[in-house]
């Protein structure tokens, strides 16, 4: 032990607490390297022979970045090239501190057996410990620190290999850290002059970040951005209330606007618009920012401008014209917004970004812009030597800095993920851009599975209820392997019906805290693609043991309701079972059943009983004032052999998916009510906000323009208004008012009952609810099924499941994780949509203007789920006059105007030279590669279009 330490925490109450730590040293903690023999017998880790050739370097040696080094130039380090580096214990811990993704990132290359990467703890080699001195930074005292183990490495190497042949080298982009290496005798160069150095491999400087000083390097010398304030200055501004701090939001249709969503309660503004590149100053979506907010004369609308940035590849770019196009607001003060300025950014949420770089600036030059996949991501400079051989390359890139006196972010190269257009790469593509992890699952998850062969045990059936017996049955989309849920409906002999709802336990094959349980947690939820489905657990798991597949015993997790004909809910009983499904239906052949007057059979009789049950609960939840909604959803029928889309077509909902859908709500319901009065302080629950007043506006506006009247008071009073609300001639009229409605909500969330009070669930108008019925794919049902297992005596609890400030944490990333799965859903969607139409030539279709907009128009196309932009203006050509009436919204151009709803022909064409390009944006906008053609309207492509024009899609 070196010395105790003590230190005085004031408590809660007020009190004093004195907390005593102990540092121990030790004198055997191992080297790593392979020519020490003395400090341990084990596998080396760091190998002579794997030492990398550098001209700089010509002797063997090992590398010891500082702390800058990993947390800027973690791309390098993950490079296979780079080998036989040691992590010191002090670099590790600074990292973790101040970054949680590079921290995981360098755990992962440290674990790669390849690479030979050691972690030196030299925070406890009696050696290379060293006290903070008086008058010392922690920064300054961690740079020595550094510098110390680097010599106890130099000098303990030198003994052991007679003259010192085998060297370290210490990298560190710090001037005042490497003057003092060096006068400590120690081998010391920045990262980029050993990345030059190396043989073999000239591509690795592409993947340099530019340090600070670099960045002014290459950009020009007019200021654009007002200076940022220091952390400071920003935390004494935001404690005395002259700034707010909140999170920013970029506009997918507008680069020059974006909200600030105010993150402290209590504030009585907790949304502030942002508009033009002065007062956005370089924030980047998702970056947590200090504002400063305008007068109330200086608050604007939101602009109803369609904006896309095209402007040229220079620094002195004028914006003035492009920015005075964000004016024009109406001086209704109803619809004005707090306005302000970024003042500072508080944190980057900075990551690697998928795009491809901006052709018409691919020259022999070796600066280039990059256009990200998201439109939400300004375009990025980098500089890379292999710009040729990137053309129609998908590429990621990360952002170094942004300075003041640059248009745009500088950036580095990251990684050549393939070429465009090719499906496994827009894959990768849109997992990567939507953070779904998708590697394969590791060993360690892999040996928490059950061993094969599995059959259920003699112990399971004493401790569960044996249903074998009863005729249960699934109902799911064709080619459904992960089967959750099976059900029942059988009359008792008091004349009352018995109903089952049977899901998967998955709880009993993962258990808490193990690998393949973290794994689930972390990943959330299983993602459905287009084709591709991305497990939450492993396939033995989700398509085989917890699969409720017909004619094999499961186990299973019972919600059993003894009901009256009326569809009241008499007793509620939950068990633990075992079932055998006795059918696997779609709800195409589930339907055909219930139809078919000749089929008597048990099944069939069930499912009939569970279908008129059904209809009364969809009946009585709607009177209550459960919203029924709409969105355009597609069905591919995809290739068998080329898995390319030969056939798509909008959903088709029978009644059997409001059946299973409505049996599955009920059951949720039930088991929330029951975990909360077993658990009211850490239940797992999702609940669905109350839309904002401001929210319906749109809605409101779209159902006057037809003389028709919604109110939002309430859910009820929503859905009688939808569904009241038909015009004489046009069916499809009230669907296009659901969808519309739809885009009003706000996100459904999961949430810990402990820590918050409002559990109402806006859309099923049900006072809670939570997620039960699908625990293959949704990690929040694995939580729910725990807590309920433990409410029934049925298994044993452990400390997380009860600490609610967990529970939020897990909360937090699920909604999260389910939120980017949808994401990633719809762009599988998109890009299938433009294989579709790959080969189909020019296409007739009818379609209906969404919304409205100040320079262009947006529409849908109902049988293809397709949305996109028709543009009035062009920048190359004389643009007709437009006249923008936000009441309406009306747009005029010329002597035609254009509303909501209102129905036009579409001739779609897509241009086969613009399928390379950033396809993952929906809606689609279809000026550049389709013609949409109005009554009296002609918007016509150009033949050939400028490389710089390229078709720029939403997300």
């Amino acid at each position: 032990m070196l010395k105790s330490k003590t230190f005085v925490k004031k408590t809660r109450s007020g009190g004093v607490l004195k907390i005593v730590r102990e540092h121990y040293l030790r004198d055997d903690i191992w080297c790593g390297s392979e020519v020490c023999k003395e400090c341990k017998d084990e596998a080396p880790v760091l190998q002579e022979h794997a030492c990398i050739e550098s001209n700089l370097c010509s002797f063997p040696h090992y590398l010891i970045p500082d702390t800058n080094v990993v947390l800027h130039q973690i791309d390098i380090l993950e490079d296979p090239l780079i080998r036989n580096v040691i992590i010191l214990q002090i670099v590790l811990q600074e990292v973790r501190h101040r970054s949680a993704p590079v921290y995981k990132r360098i755990k992962d290359a440290i674990h790669e057996k390849e690479k030979h990467f050691y972690t030196f703890t030299n925070e406890h080699h009696r050696e290379t410990f060293i006290e903070r001195e008086q008058g010392e930074t922690a920064n300054d005292r961690n740079d020595r620190a550094i510098r110390v183990a680097a010599k106890w490495y130099t000098d303990h190497l030198a003994k052991k290999t007679n003259g010192g042949s085998l060297k370290v080298v210490l990298l560190t982009d710090d001037r005042a850290n490497k003057e003092k290496a060096e006068q400590y005798g120690l081998v010391v160069y920045r990262c980029e002059e050993y990345i030059k150095s190396l043989i073999g491999n000239p591509e690795l400087m592409d993947r340099l970040a530019l340090q600070p000083d670099d960045q002014n390097e290459i950009t020009g010398s007019k200021l654009l951005f007002p200076e940022h304030l220091p952390l400071s200055r920003i935390q004494s501004g935001i404690k005395n209330g002259m700034f707010l701090q909140g999170t920013f939001h970029a506009n997918r249709d507008n680069y020059l606007e974006g909200k600030v969503f105010i993150n402290r309660e209590g504030e009585e503004i907790n949304e502030v618009l942002l508009q033009g590149l002065q007062n956005l100053n370089r924030a980047v979506h998702q970056d947590v920012v200090a504002i400063e907010l305008f007068p109330k004369e200086r608050w604007v609308a939101p602009s109803s401008v369609v904006l896309q940035d095209d402007s040229p590849n220079d620094e002195d770019a004028e914006e003035d014209e492009t920015e005075n196009k964000l004016k024009g607001v109406p001086s209704d003060s109803s619809v004005l917004k707090p306005t302000g300025r970024v003042v500072g950014i508080i944190k980057r949420n900075w990551r690697p970004f998928c795009g491809m770089l901006s052709q018409s600036m691919i020259k022999e030059a070796t600066r280039h812009l990059f256009t990200p996949a998201d439109r939400r991501i300004p375009r990025i400079r980098i500089e890379t030597r292999q710009a040729a051989n990137l053309v129609r390359q998908r590429i990621m890139v990360a952002i170094d800095g942004w300075p003041k006196n640059s248009r745009y972010p500088n950036g580095h190269f990251v990684k050549n993920l393939g070429s465009a257009g090719d499906k496994e790469t827009e894959t990768e593509v849109l997992l990567l851009e939507h953070d779904v992890p998708h590697q394969p699952f590791s060993q360690a998850v892999l040996s928490f599975l059950p061993k094969m062969p599995w059959s259920i045990t003699e112990e399971d059936l004493k401790v569960r209820a044996d249903l074998r017996h009863l005729c249960v049955c699934s109902v799911d989309p064709p080619g459904c392997t992960d089967i959750d849920d099976t059900l029942h409906c059988r009359e008792l002999e008091n004349g009352n019906l018995e109903v089952g709802v049977h899901i998967a336990d998955v709880s009993h094959f993962i258990r808490p805290g193990n690998a393949l349980d973290q794994e689930a947690a972390s990943r959330g939820t299983t993602v459905y693609l287009c084709g591709k489905r991305i497990d939450m657990v492993p396939e033995l798991l989700s398509s085989n043991l917890c699969s409720l597949r017909s004619n094999v015993e499961r186990l299973a997790f019972s919600c059993i309701w003894e009901m009256n004909h009326n569809a009241e809910i008499l007793k509620a009983h939950f068990t633990k079972s075992i079932i055998n499904s006795k059918a696997s239906l779609t709800y195409a052949e589930a339907q055909m059943r219930i139809d078919d007057s000749t089929m008597k059979d048990d099944i069939t009789k069930s499912l009939r009983g569970l279908n008129r049950l059904a209809k009364i609960l969809k009946g009585r939840r709607i009177a209550k004032g459960a919203l029924t909604l709409s969105s355009p959803e597609v069905r591919f029928h995809i290739d068998s052999e080329t898995h390319d889309p030969i056939d798509m077509q909008s959903k088709e909902l029978k009644e059997t998916n409001s059946m299973v859908e409505e049996f599955m709500l009920l059951a949720n319901i039930s088991v929330a009510q029951k975990i909360y009065d077993e658990f009211s302080e850490c239940a797992l629950l999702r609940k669905h906000p109350s839309p904002p007043p401001s929210n319906y506006d749109i809605l409101i506006k779209a159902a006057k323009s037809r003389d028709l009247n919604i109110h939002t008071d309430s859910a009820k009073a929503l859905a009688d208004s939808l569904n009241n609300a038909t015009v004489e001639n046009f069916p499809y009229f009230n669907t296009l008012l659901r969808i519309l409605a739809t885009r009003c909500m706000m996100q459904a969330v999961y949430f810990c009952s402990g820590m918050d009070s409002d559990f109402h669930h806006y859309g099923l108008a049900s006072p809670i609810y939570t997620h039960f019925t699908s625990p293959i794919r949704r990690y929040a049902d694995i939580i729910v099924h725990r807590l309920l297992a433990v409410a029934i005596n049925a298994d044993s609890t452990y400390p997380d499941l009860m600490d609610k400030h967990k529970q939020s944490a897990l909360c937090n990333n699920l909604n999260y994780r389910h939120k980017m799965a949808q994401y990633a859903q719809r762009a599988s969607v998109a890009f299938h949509t433009q294989l579709f139409f790959k080969n189909k030539g020019i296409i007739n279709e009818e379609g209906f203007i969404l919304f409205v907009r100040k320079n262009a128009i947006i529409i849908l196309i109902p049988k293809f789920g397709l949305e996109g932009a028709v543009f009035f203006d062009n920048k190359d050509k004389p643009s007709p006059h437009l006249s923008f009436d936000s009441e309406g919204p009306t747009l005029r151009v010329e002597e035609h105007t254009f509303r909501m709803f209102d129905k036009v022909k579409v001739t779609i064409e897509l241009k086969l030279s613009f399928m390379a390009y950033l396809w993952w944006y929906l809606p689609l906008v279809f000026k550049n590669f389709c013609l949409f053609q109005i009554p009296g309207v002609s918007v016509p492509v150009p033949e050939s279009e400028p490389e710089a024009k390229k078709p720029k899609l939403d997300c």
